[in-house]
């Protein structure tokens, strides 16, 4: 195996065990907060490593440059912890409590009803 592989595979494993791990997350957490926190986060670093493992593959073995996969890859870092916080901040507003109630709220002042 080449140096190109051992990179490309270890790119996919990470990625494909930060899916899992955002899986997995969004089974266990207790409350819609903390199990955003598992979709927003781990799922955009696999996804990211997973499409940034895809890009190279591409490049590196059929040298063929996919630019459709950096605006993917663009797109997705942009757009999913975003949705994420916007869900939560909805949530928030809604009056969804979180899982620990001797949790600090800092957003409480904010969305007063």
């Amino acid at each position: 195996m080449s140096i190109t592989e051992w990179v490309l595979s270890l790119f996919l494993v990470s990625g494909s065990l930060f899916c899992l791990l955002a899986a997995i997350g969004i089974n266990r957490f207790k409350d819609v907060y903390t199990r955003l926190h598992a979709a927003g986060k781990s799922s955009t670093l696999g996804t990211i490593l997973l499409l940034i493992s895809a890009f190279f593959y591409f490049l590196l073995e059929q040298d063929m440059f996919v630019g459709k996969i950096l605006l993917t890859l663009l797109f997705i870092f942009l757009t999913a912890p975003m949705a994420a916080l916007m869900i939560a901040r909805s949530a928030h507003r809604v009056g969804i409590p979180q899982h620990d109630p001797k949790a600090f709220d800092d957003l409480k002042k904010t969305y007063k009803k």
